[in-house]
C-alpha cells in the first residue's frame, strides 16, 4: 500500500475513534475540560501519534497526517449538518434545569451542575430567586440560559466551568 494514504486511513481512523470516545465519555465542550483533562488530551495525542503516521517522520508525512484530521472534521461537520440522525448521536442536546420556577434536581446531578453553579448563572442574569425563572437551560456549548418574566434584564453570557476546588 502506499505510504502516503496509509497514513491518511490511519489519520481517519484515529479522528473517528476520538469522537466516538469524547461522545461516549461525555465532555461537551472543551472549555469544560480541568487541568487533569487537558493532560490527558495532550497524552493521547502523543501516544495516538505513531498510530497516525508509523515509521514515517518526515514533513510530508507529518503535514498529511495533520490535513487528514483537517479534512476529516470538515467532512463531520458537512455530514453532521445534512443529517439530523448523525448530528444527534455526535451532538449533545440542550438540557433543563429549571422549568417555571422548579429545578430539576435530576438532570443537575446527573450533568454534575452545582446548586452554587446555577446560582451563579442567576446571578449573572440577575436574577434573584429560583420562582422568577421560567426557563433556564444547559447549552450544548456549555452555557447556561437563564429565561425570567423580567423584561429589564439583559443580556448575559455565563459559561459553566469546573470550579478550582473540585478539579
Amino acid at each position: 500500500m502506499n505510504p502516503y494514504l496509509e497514513i491518511i486511513l490511519r489519520s481517519a481512523a484515529v479522528y473517528f475513534f476520538m469522537v466516538l470516545a469524547l461522545r461516549f465519555f461525555g465532555k461537551k465542550e472543551l472549555s469544560q475540560l480541568n487541568t487533569a483533562d487537558v493532560i490527558l488530551v495532550l497524552l493521547i495525542s502523543n501516544s495516538v501519534q505513531n498510530a497516525m503516521v508509523g515509521s514515517n517522520t518526515s514533513l510530508l508525512g507529518g503535514l498529511l497526517a495533520a490535513f487528514a484530521l483537517f479534512l476529516m472534521s470538515f467532512v463531520l461537520k458537512k455530514i453532521m449538518f445534512k443529517s439530523q440522525i448523525i448530528n444527534d448521536f455526535i451532538q449533545e442536546r440542550p438540557e433543563i434545569l429549571i422549568h417555571s420556577g422548579k429545578i430539576e434536581f435530576k438532570t443537575l446531578a446527573r450533568l454534575g451542575i452545582t446548586s452554587e453553579e446555577l446560582e451563579e448563572a442567576m446571578r449573572e442574569h440577575g436574577v434573584q430567586y429560583y420562582k422568577e425563572v421560567k426557563l433556564a437551560m444547559l447549552e450544548v456549548d456549555g452555557n447556561i440560559s437563564i429565561i425570567s418574566g423580567d423584561n429589564d434584564l439583559k443580556q448575559t453570557h455565563h459559561k459553566r466551568r469546573i470550579h478550582k476546588t473540585l478539579s
